[in-house]
């Protein structure tokens, strides 16, 4: 799996003009799933986003995690994560999981952050969706569950 986490101050995802899902301060996560993923992935994953250090303390060093300063999280699925642009000028989907494997872990991954304690929005999965945030920092991170 591979996750583009964004710390953001606020955003929302809109599918057909109507908002889906919306949070304050915390993280937005664009989400993509492999075919050989599994859910230890998604735990591997989960833990790590919640527990990491990317929020200010009292003497301005990130050194707080989504846990510590109480954040949301607005969770998109994203399979274009997995798009190979290395060859030609169209991108290659091949590595992206098919949609039947991608939603089964899409949404325990989901349910992991939520088990944790976290509030978890989320948009449609495989619909168009328009995502709105103010990226804070900016602070943007990809972090994935297996080496490359």
């Amino acid at each position: 799996m591979k996750v583009v986490v964004q710390r953001s101050k606020a955003a929302k995802v809109t599918v057909n003009g109507e908002v889906i899902g919306q949070i304050t301060s915390g993280f937005v996560l664009l989400v993509g799933v492999t075919h050989d993923d599994k859910e230890e992935d998604c735990a591997y994953l989960a833990d790590k986003i919640a527990n990491l250090r990317v929020f200010e303390d009292e003497n301005g060093k990130m050194n707080r995690s989504l846990l510590d300063v109480g954040g949301q999280i607005l969770s998109v699925s994203q399979f274009t994560l997995y798009g190979d642009c290395r060859k030609g000028r169209r991108p290659s989907f091949i590595e992206a999981a098919r949609p039947e494997h991608a939603i089964q872990l899409y949404e325990r991954f989901n349910q992991l952050l939520r088990e944790k304690g976290i509030h978890v929005e989320t948009g449609v999965f495989g619909a168009m969706m328009d995502v709105e945030l103010i990226n804070d920092g900016p602070v943007t991170l990809i972090i994935e569950s297996k080496d490359e």
